[in-house]
């Protein structure tokens, strides 16, 4: 049976991605930050369930814990946890929110299970966005993007982010067997942005939602990744728009120095080892 987790799992594609996937043949693990909605979605599948605020390093931690203790192996960790936020807006853990919640905490999490990842020569599946490239603008000197903060920027730096993970969990795991994506799921119509004050928020909220991708369609996107097989159906690595095909993203995710010291500097921010 393989083991498979999911974040953001509460609503969104994450959760549709858990309803297009629940089946006897896969031990399915779902997070979400709201404890009511993600069990709510995890009981009407027979899945398991864990909450998890990635606003709190601690709560990230917690959850590593739990899942470490609990998973003798690990077959596909699905990234799909975050959003665009107003600020800069720092949390309790000293980090830019909008940072911390889609990339420090997946890194930190992708860190605490490294072990179970390896030995079961998982895949590491990264929901990104489009946004890394129309307004990623990356800063080595400041990832976080406090500098002349921007909701929209510090997303597609944020989005960017996830790519130069995959690309370095990629080139330091995969031969391993560890194997790594990064994919666009298409503007589809979540709560994404709900908490926001720009434009997004009437792209998403507004009479424009309805003609955005639905759920429905985002969420067979992410279970492609999860269920298809690295090295055959999508190539470690890479990222892929919303088509499921390799695609051009932001230049500087082709710059192996960026790549490496966008790793080093989150791995020093969090004090963690690999």
């Amino acid at each position: 049976m393989r083991t498979v987790i999911i974040t953001g799992a509460s609503d969104g594609i994450g959760a549709a991605a858990a309803q297009q996937m629940a089946s006897s043949d896969i031990r399915l693990i779902l997070v979400g930050r709201s404890p009511e909605k993600t069990r709510k979605v995890a009981e009407a599948l027979g899945a398991e369930h864990h909450s998890a605020d990635f606003e709190s390093l601690e709560q990230v931690r917690e959850l590593g814990r739990k899942i470490k203790q609990s998973c003798a192996r690990i077959d596909v960790l699905a990234h799909n946890a975050g959003g665009l936020f107003p600020g800069p807006r720092r949390t309790e853990d000293g980090f830019e929110r909008t940072f911390q919640i889609n990339h420090l905490a997946p890194y930190l999490l992708t860190n605490i299970l490294i072990d179970q990842l390896l030995q079961s020569r998982a895949s590491v599946i990264n929901t990104s966005s489009i946004a890394a490239k129309i307004y990623g603008r990356l800063d080595l000197d400041d990832l976080q993007s406090w500098k002349n903060f921007r909701s929209n920027r510090a997303y597609g730096n944020a989005k960017l982010a996830n790519i130069l993970f995959t690309k370095a969990l990629h080139a330091r795991f995969h031969e391993q067997g560890l194997s790594a994506v990064a994919f666009h799921p298409g503007v589809v119509a979540t709560n994404f942005a709900a908490d926001s004050t720009n434009y997004f928020r009437w792209i998403y909220h507004g009479l424009v939602a309805r003609f955005l991708t639905t759920s429905t369609e985002g969420g067979r996107r992410l279970s492609h990744f999860i269920t298809s097989a690295p090295g055959t159906t999508w190539v470690s690595g890479e990222f892929y728009g919303s088509n499921l095909k390799p695609a051009r993203t932001n230049p500087a995710a082709y710059e192996s120095s960026i790549v490496q010291g966008h790793w080093r500097q989150s791995a020093a921010m969090l004090d963690v080892e690999w």
